[in-house]
């Protein structure tokens, strides 16, 4: 999806990041969350601020120079101004992501609000110049219809536990549509679609709401023209009860369709039945993703595979222990000296062990393979031994 929408926040903190080694994204999102935990009541926790939207998603741009990752991250804030500048000075205090030694120094918070009143004004001379001049007639349905649209945004509602960006209509229709963000929503709203919804962005994990609607409701899920759209899709097929999939045209999205796009691509809807072996055939030819981690991480998955054991490692990956697979938890649970940081072991990555790793704030948990798994806690690098390289 795009990009930070100025009309969904009032401020947005602007920093830079410099890392001392190659981390990924997730690793920067992660110390965010992870080592930002507790410093404040619970009030000012990162996870429920965003879960309350009271801040937005947080935005990373990394790139790599000389073994270092350098960037810039973006925290889009719905609080005022001195929760504003406390979110900030918190972010700030980050020294570490992942196994290295950072730095994240705040640029600027920008109001937004500040942008769109000078926009307004912009416009405001432009139509009073142009006016005044009566150089050309005043398109009357083009003034009435971009009335109309702001007016049909202005009914926006969260919907659901989740609060999902919504269409008023959601619980009176017959039917659904099913969108990946709220700028998506917005937009058909904009053109008399009040039934839409929204999956909350690319989460990695549908919303019960969505799914509990697909179950009484006819759903169609209008995606973007690109493959991020299959991606969704095969999302919602593994729990959601899909009937048609509509598609924007070929490297568009629905946020930026037209009115007559947004007609044409519903129109054109096809059962879900028709497009399902494309996605499946789609996804079976995408590469499995590989992520780098430290050469010592590295050698330990190397020389555990097939040994049945588990090392638990320090911040400086020092050996705590070595203990078989199967004591793991025990251990993991019972260790109050040294703080571990990162365990590599030869089984099964566990919601329990995450759990664990979650409570103990292990950064890393590297297994043989990933189990059934409800939930991966923010914060911890899950990764399996054929998802490393060094």
């Amino acid at each position: 999806m795009g990009g930070i929408s100025p009309n969904a926040t009032k401020y947005i903190i602007r920093a830079t990041c410099e890392v001392e080694g190659i981390v990924d994204k997730s690793d920067v999102i992660g110390a965010i969350f992870g080592q930002t935990e507790g410093l404040f009541n619970e009030e000012y926790d990162f996870r429920s601020l965003l879960e309350k939207g009271r801040i937005g998603r947080i935005i990373v741009d990394l790139e790599v120079h000389e073994n270092k990752s350098i960037g810039k991250i973006l925290i889009p804030s719905n609080l005022d101004k001195a929760e504003t500048a406390l979110i900030a000075s918190i972010v700030e205090n980050i020294e570490r992501i992942g196994p290295y030694s950072a730095k994240i120094t705040l640029e600027e918070i920008e109001d937004t609000r500040v942008e769109r009143i000078n926009k307004i004004i912009s416009r405001a001379k432009e139509i009073l110049e142009n006016w005044e001049r009566k150089q050309q007639k005043v398109d009357v349905k083009e003034l009435l219809q971009d009335l109309l649209g702001r007016v049909r945004e202005a009914s926006l509602i969260q919907y659901g536990p989740e609060k999902l960006d919504a269409g008023p209509e959601i619980d009176t229709s017959d039917s659904i549509i099913i969108v990946e963000g709220r700028a998506d929503v917005l937009n058909l709203l904009r053109y008399g679609y009040r039934n839409a919804i929204s999956l909350g962005g690319a989460a990695e994990k549908v919303p019960k709401t969505i799914i509990e609607l697909s179950k009484t409701k006819e759903t169609t899920v209008f995606l973007d023209g690109d493959r991020g759209g299959d991606l969704i899709l095969k999302r919602l097929l593994e729990v959601a009860e899909i009937d048609f999939v509509a598609r924007a045209p070929q490297g568009k999205e629905v946020e930026e369709l037209t009115g007559k796009e947004i007609m044409k691509a519903l129109m054109s809807k096809v059962p879900v039945s028709e497009v399902v072996g494309h996605i499946q055939t789609l996804h079976e030819q995408i590469p499995k993703q590989r992520f780098p981690v430290p050469e010592k991480i590295f050698n330990y998955v190397k020389n555990l595979n097939g040994t049945l054991e588990a090392v638990i490692l320090d911040k400086d990956l020092n050996e705590i222990k070595r203990i078989p697979v199967k004591e793991m938890a025990e251990v993991l649970q019972d260790i109050k000296d040294k703080m571990p940081f990162a365990v590599v072991f030869d089984g099964v990555i566990s919601q329990r062990i995450l759990d664990i790793a979650m409570e103990k704030s292990i950064q890393y948990v590297i297994g043989n393979r990933l189990g059934n798994i409800v939930r991966k806690p923010s914060g911890v690098v899950v990764l399996t031994f054929d998802e490393i390289v060094s």
